[in-house]
């Protein structure tokens, strides 16, 4: 398709995004972050260049540009880490490849443009018998019991099912009561079905038996106060606070325990495979992360239990 001239940059951003939303169905989550990261780039072209841009423009943005980008991401205000500068990159190509693709613009200089390489960053499990701790500390860290048992319920999901926090707080009242598995849907859209242990429907109709809201089917299962839906920062700041009653150290995250999860069924004697697949990842080489945490525990016990340690 030839371009248009007098299409600007935003009108470009707008189309990709309705492309990525409608085409490709990502997530929401994932089209909003597309969103920041090109929105960060086109407002800093504009101010860079000292006018505004439209479409054609997108092919005469120079490796010096980028580069330019990149050290202001680095050492300005709000600034990015190693990661996040490069999934930033990574948001660029692709769309610059649809740029290519549906109007025939290409930019030579970002096929040249190397971003940096981000630090390998290991998981931070806890042990279990921390995440038992954790759990048996929750059913009475509120005098309300609702709110203990809806409490439990999510970080047994956590721990028990490897669920991101996200995917526990969007349930609805129509998944209730809990079989012997669910299915989720996760980051980039991906579906997985997730086997659901006994504690877990345990845990969750406790809450549903305690909870002053009714279970509608097209509301949130998990509720605040005040009966709107919960939020991830109140989860947060519940783990926060029994990790502090507990003494655990402060990587103890609703997230570590998804970590836990994994970790954990590894040590036991899960597959790599089988562990992808209930974590929702899409690459194996995301999921083998958690065979290096499992050779660092190994090392660890070797070191402080051989006696010539």
């Amino acid at each position: 398709m030839h371009p248009n001239p007098t299409i600007s940059t935003s009108e470009t951003l707008r189309i990709f995004l309705a492309h990525l939303a409608g085409e490709r169905r990502l997530a929401d989550k994932t089209v909003e972050a597309y969103q920041r990261d090109l929105a960060a780039f086109l407002g800093f072209m504009t101010s860079h260049w000292g006018r505004a841009l439209h479409l054609e423009d997108l092919a005469a943005i120079t490796i010096t540009d980028f580069r330019s980008y990149m050290a202001k991401r680095r050492r300005g205000e709000n600034q990015l880490s190693a990661a996040s500068l490069a999934r930033n990159l990574s948001a660029l190509r692709t769309f610059f490849r649809y740029v290519e693709r549906r109007w025939d613009i290409k930019n030579h200089a970002i096929g040249l443009l190397k971003g940096p390489k981000p630090q390998k960053r290991l998981p931070r499990p806890i042990s279990i018998l921390a995440s038992k701790a954790l759990l048996n500390q929750s059913k009475t860290s509120d005098k309300r019991p609702w709110v203990a048992a809806r409490d439990t319920a999510v970080i047994t999901l956590l721990y028990g099912a490897g669920l991101r926090i996200s995917e526990a707080l969007s349930l609805r009242g129509s998944d209730t009561p809990l079989g012997d598995s669910m299915m989720i849907t996760g980051k980039g859209g991906k579906t997985r079905l997730v086997p659901l242990l006994p504690v877990i429907r345990r845990a969750v109709a406790d809450y549903v038996r305690l909870c002053p809201y009714a279970v509608e089917a097209d509301k949130p299962l998990f509720r605040a106060i005040r009966g709107g839906g919960l939020g991830p920062r109140a989860l947060q700041e519940k783990i926060q606070i029994l990790r502090g009653a507990l003494g655990l150290p402060e990587t103890t995250t609703p997230h570590a325990l998804r970590h836990s999860f994994a970790t954990h069924l590894l040590a036991k004697g899960g597959d790599l495979r089988t562990i992808q697949e209930l974590l929702g990842h899409a690459s194996l080489s995301t999921t083998q992360i958690y065979t290096d945490v499992d050779a660092k525990s190994l090392v660890a016990i070797h070191a402080s239990a051989h006696p010539r340690a």
